[in-house]
């Protein structure tokens, strides 16, 4: 236990001074500025590396200050851009050198101004209200009678640190003007107890559907209250799939809509929590599709597995902050939009609506997804 602990922070110092270390060489050291600029970038560069993981564990730890939340969140999200950024700013200084030209200087400077513009567009990018993607999806063991199904997917809603009711409010505006059949939370719902959230979660008893409002946890859930999250959903007139479905019949066609735990849950001690694909989908006649709700992409390999026609999903963000997008397709599979899994099974990934930590979004917009379902041949 205190091995693995003591590896734990030897990896995060480490992580740490690289992502502080390689902008402060590109950005300050290579340049050659002048002694005091270089020296007082330095001394805040230091100071900001020392402060980070203050702010960060005062922030998200049981404290939960959420100005603190906010700061290491923001600096979070700067640092992964300028990390990237002086990458290949030190790439192209060096191709460069070798050719002869001295443009160090004039490579920080365009590395600065150019994060400089994305932190300005990524923060208007994640808080703006999302814009509504539309997608046809053919289900070839839909009925006729439910053909042109409405479905409104919505996830990582992260209602957290930074107080976005009024971002709230406009996001059910827009849902409440698509004529939603059903709607489909798909996790990551709050980031923090039901008494921080509460005003920020508040709008979402305002969504309306024909058939059914719909919600699954995921992975933030179990790090917030699950189970109090769960039981104030369902106090919003939500429908919680903790491994269950209810059906929606329209004119004699049937579809079952059916919703897991995160893949998580199982390892949060959270009693009676676990992705259970069995129980979900227990009592739903053979010929009947199945929509699964299902928070992380790479659960697919249950939901294809047990004959499932549409699984949707969010949690990747897309990515949030470019590069990031390459290490979640890696570990999910899947970044955004539809992906075939197998002979039957159709998966939805969402960018999400929000964002979690860094209120950043770059190359890699939120949505607020329209899915019309068809029958007919795939």
């Amino acid at each position: 236990m205190r091995a693995s602990r003591g590896r734990f922070i030897a990896v995060l110092v480490a992580v740490l001074l690289l992502l502080h270390g390689v902008p402060w060489w590109v950005l300050v050291l290579a340049p050659g500025w002048p002694g005091p600029v270089t020296a007082a970038a330095t001394v805040l560069t230091v100071g900001l590396l020392a402060g980070f993981p203050l702010a960060m564990w005062q922030g998200h730890g049981p404290a939960h200050r959420d100005p603190l939340a906010v700061a290491g969140d923001t600096w979070l999200g700067l640092l992964w851009m300028l990390f990237s950024w002086s990458v290949l700013g030190g790439l192209a200084s060096f191709v460069l050198s070798i050719l002869g030209v001295a443009a160090a200087r004039w490579v920080g400077a365009a590395v600065l101004l150019w994060v400089a513009v994305l932190a300005v567009w990524g923060f208007w990018q994640a808080r703006r209200i999302p814009p509504v993607r539309r997608v046809n999806v053919v289900l070839p063991r839909l009925g006729s009678g439910l053909d042109g199904l409405r479905v409104v997917l919505i996830a990582d809603t992260h209602f957290g640190p930074i107080n976005r009711a009024r971002w709230s409010s406009g996001v059910t505006l827009v849902v409440n003007g698509l004529d939603a059949d059903v709607i489909a939370h798909a996790g990551d719902l709050a980031d923090g107890s039901i008494a921080q959230r509460q005003a920020q979660v508040a709008p979402l008893g305002e969504m309306r559907a024909r058939f059914a409002r719909t919600y699954v946890t995921g992975n933030h859930e179990y790090m917030s209250g699950a189970v109090e999250w769960s039981g104030h959903m369902a106090g919003l007139g939500w429908t919680v799939l903790h491994n269950a479905h209810v059906l929606v019949e329209r004119g004699g066609s049937v579809l079952a809509v059916a919703g897991i735990d995160d893949r998580t849950a199982a390892s949060s001690r959270v009693p009676g929590h676990g992705a259970d694909i069995g129980a979900a989908l227990a009592g739903i006649a053979a010929d009947v599709p199945v929509l699964l709700l299902a928070h992380q992409p790479k659960q697919v390999s249950v939901a294809a597995a047990a004959g499932v026609d549409l699984q949707v999903s969010g949690h990747t963000h897309g990515g949030q902050i470019w590069p990031f997008h390459l290490i979640v397709r890696a570990e999910q599979g899947a970044l955004h939009g539809l992906t075939r899994h197998g002979p039957r099974t159709q998966l939805y990934t969402t960018r999400g609506a929000g964002f979690w930590g860094p209120p950043f979004r770059v190359f890699a917009p939120s949505e607020i997804t329209l899915l019309t379902l068809r029958c007919g041949a795939g």
